[in-house]
């Protein structure tokens, strides 16, 4: 089998891996130049960890660890309100014993799948042109200026997919905004920073957080739920435009945030990795077309609200693979893709729901408002603490999320690896 992925993020090496198990021949075109060593904290929970065990990889992952000790809210003077340590087997904290940076778990899975025959990286490249999608395969035009024949392409280049966008009717592709824009970026370490995940609830709909991590710097975040039709105009605009602009809009809204509020701004120009990004999840009425398949955000972001989007990259790679693994030697792929879709959507629709309230709870506006948002957390952080209510909480590695991963005969057998 010829398989072509659009995408060298988390899903699309992940899928490599496994293909490259059954003997398919896998290409991995990616429009960056290289693995890109960007991106905030993820983390995986449930049968995600199972599949990173089946790829061997559990421990590598685990000495990548952001190095995070917990999560707590804090006040406009950096004293801690509530506090929810990290500790090990127990769930009571937001922050995960499975806490990485996504650049380092893109490069892991690139590491693991390099070097094997049967897989092979463009860089600096894009899927230009899908010409055909039919019974007898798929075509397509590179922006290399190349043009090749698969058996199967995959798109898994993102919720703003270029390949999605060729290959499905805007109808069957569902944008549910849910009012929320994020900053994210990369700042300095100074002697005041700790390892802890750093919440503070600012007012006015606003909140700024600081994450260490493994690096020797600190991953900064600024959110914002604007409070009015002007304001929400405003950062929509943005979200459309150039980083200029968006800088200077953060700067506008978060100059009077308080906290860390000015020394984040003022190294926000000098990042290399400032990101802006209107949260909105991606839902499809169908995820494959023939020859073509989604995969991972692509086919249905569910958002950082949830903390599934790694997992679910991950866990939907290894039923993808699992299904094409099952098919005969003269089979059409769109037998596995309908089997993909149908094993993995019921939990992929669990997933994406969200409570009506998130994330505005999040987002005080009043200082009333915030003020029993702290008291609420607060008194969450003591009755957390307590260890028979620790003990009543699955661990992330135990649980499995509502959703056991499959068993595939050829992931399974005697030659399956373990972390």
């Amino acid at each position: 089998m010829r398989v072509l992925i659009s995408g060298a993020g988390i899903a699309g090496p992940t899928l490599a891996w496994f293909l490259q198990r059954i003997g398919a021949r896998i290409t991995i075109v990616e429009k960056s130049p290289s693995i890109l060593p960007y991106g905030q904290n993820v983390d995986i929970s449930g049968s995600a960890i199972t599949a990173i065990r089946k790829m061997g990889l559990l421990e590598q992952f685990r000495q990548l660890n952001t190095t995070e000790k917990g999560t707590r809210f804090i006040d406009p003077k950096g004293r801690p309100i509530a506090p929810f340590p990290l500790t090990k087997g127990s769930s009571t904290s937001p922050t995960s014993e499975f806490e990485i940076l996504r650049g380092d778990l893109a490069a892991l899975l690139y590491e693991a799948t390099k070097d094997s025959p049967n897989v092979e990286y463009v860089f600096g490249t894009t899927v230009k042109q899908v010409l055909s999608n039919n019974d007898e395969g798929v075509k397509v035009a590179l922006s290399n200026g190349q043009e090749h024949e698969y058996d199967l392409l995959v798109a898994a280049d993102g919720q703003w997919s270029k390949v999605r966008t060729q290959c499905f009717q805007p109808e069957s592709v569902d944008v549910v905004d849910l009012g929320l824009f994020v900053g994210y970026w990369t700042i300095p370490r100074l002697a005041i920073d700790d390892d802890w995940w750093n919440v503070y609830i600012a007012l006015g709909s606003r909140a700024i957080t600081l994450r260490p991590d493994p690096h020797g710097t600190i991953r900064a975040m600024f959110t914002s739920m604007p409070c009015n039709d002007t304001q929400k105009n405003e950062w929509i605009q943005a979200s459309r435009s150039d980083r200029k602009t968006q800088e200077a809009l953060m700067r506008k809204d978060f100059s009077d945030a308080g906290w860390q509020a000015p020394r984040i701004l003022e190294a926000m120009d000098k990042t290399p990795d400032f990101y802006f990004q209107r949260v909105q999840q991606i839902k499809m009425s169908t995820w494959s077309q023939s020859r073509v398949v989604c995969l991972g955000d692509t086919a249905y972001a569910p958002t950082p609200l949830t903390g599934m989007g790694t997992s679910l990259a991950i866990i939907g790679a290894y039923v993808l693979a699992g299904e094409l693994s099952k098919l005969g030697r003269d089979e059409h792929p769109s037998k596995a893709l309908e089997a993909y879709e149908s094993t993995l959507r019921p939990f992929v629709e669990q997933t994406q729901k969200i409570p009506p309230f998130v994330p505005g709870f999040m987002h005080p506006e009043t200082a009333w408002k915030r003020w029993l948002l702290q008291s609420g957390m607060s008194t969450l952080s003591r009755v957390a603490a307590f260890p028979w209510f620790a003990s009543r909480l699955p661990d992330a590695e135990s649980r499995d999320d509502g959703f056991p991963l499959p068993q595939y005969s050829e992931f399974d057998g005697k030659n399956a690896l373990s972390g």
